[in-house]
């Protein structure tokens, strides 16, 4: 049974809003983390995951209803239809929301969503499937390390006497992801978890760059040799 594709201005304009969510989110946490209030999370901040989520749970019915076996889609994007849903927001409503302390461990959840929405941004920005899937990495690689430093600098500054700005949460996020290390010891257990995801995510990411680089330079000396014969 065929169903009606949704109009493409629809798709357009919510393809436009997933752009600037995806913008959006790192530029709000950031700001959040860094000017915000450091005991609850600001009244801004959760409106503006809420219109963020509005937009991922429509973009997500729009691409189900274009599906052709709605149930197999449903199962291969649950991840995303969990992440689309605006948690704090929930619990604002309900008024169990916890302190911005304790609700900063539900930060994986809009770190999730905006991997997604930028890999939504890729396939409509990148057609080529295997440029897409470097960009995915590469930007996965970059947010993860800016936002371990974010999470790193929230719960470690004021308390860890050699962090004294967030350049130096980015210089501890980008040493530890490269595996090299840093001289600044993490102290509290948030900091201590990152000091070990960190170097484990970067040397599950970083190869990937090599293969990448590598195929490159193949293809660049099979095309050179088909010339030269």
């Amino acid at each position: 049974m065929s169903h009606p594709l949704p109009s493409q201005k629809i798709t357009t304009a919510v393809g436009i809003a997933t752009l600037i969510a995806a913008i959006a989110l790192p530029i709000a946490l950031s700001y959040e983390i860094l000017r915000g209030d450091r005991t609850h999370f600001s009244p801004w901040y959760l409106n503006l995951q809420l219109a963020i989520c509005v937009i991922f749970l429509l973009d997500f019915a729009l691409r189900i209803s274009a599906a052709e076996r709605r149930w197999r889609f449903l199962w291969r994007n649950i991840l995303f239809l969990l992440l689309s849903v605006p948690y704090l927001n929930l619990f604002d409503w309900l008024g169990a929301l916890p302190s911005r302390e304790w609700s900063l461990t539900l930060t994986a959840i809009p770190i999730l969503r905006m991997l997604l929405a930028l890999y939504l941004l890729l396939q409509w920005i990148i057609r080529d499937g295997i440029r897409q899937l470097f960009a995915a990495y590469a930007l996965t690689l970059l947010l993860f390390t800016y936002i371990s430093a974010l999470i790193f600098y929230d719960f470690e500054f004021g308390i860890n006497q050699a962090l004294s700005s967030f350049g130096d949460a980015i210089w501890w996020a980008f040493m530890n992801m490269t595996t090299v290390g840093s001289t600044i010891t993490p102290i509290t257990a948030i900091g201590k978890s990152l000091a070990v995801l960190l170097p484990m995510f970067g040397m599950l990411m970083l190869p990937l760059f090599t293969v990448y680089i590598s195929n490159i330079f193949q293809r660049e000396q099979k095309e050179r040799d088909s010339t030269q014969s």
